[in-house]
């Protein structure tokens, strides 16, 4: 017989998603922004130590697909927008410290 999972067989144990929920909410109580900041510049060293250009090309297509699935013309004419805004920001800010 298959062994069921669910809670009525594991009286006083919590799932494993319970306790992992538990941890990051003590985790975030316990820290900073400047520790996610930190373990994520580790992890992005890390994972830019172990992977070529060619996983990072296929991670943004993969990206890139996913979002042009999910997201129709009116959301890349605004992001595409708020950019142009923002480099006109830039580029008159650039300009005004000459």
């Amino acid at each position: 017989m298959a062994k069921n999972n669910n809670n009525n067989n594991n009286r006083g144990k919590m799932s494993l998603e319970e306790a992992g929920r538990k941890g990051g909410e003590a985790t975030a109580r316990n820290h900073d922004r400047e520790f996610y900041e930190e373990i994520g510049r580790k992890g992005g060293e890390a994972t830019a130590k172990n992977h070529d250009r060619d996983f990072y090309e296929e991670i943004g297509r993969k990206g890139g697909e996913a979002t042009a699935k999910n997201h129709d013309r009116d959301f890349y004419e605004e992001i595409g927008r708020k950019g142009g805004e923002a480099r006109a920001q830039q580029n008159d800010n650039n300009n005004s410290n000459r």
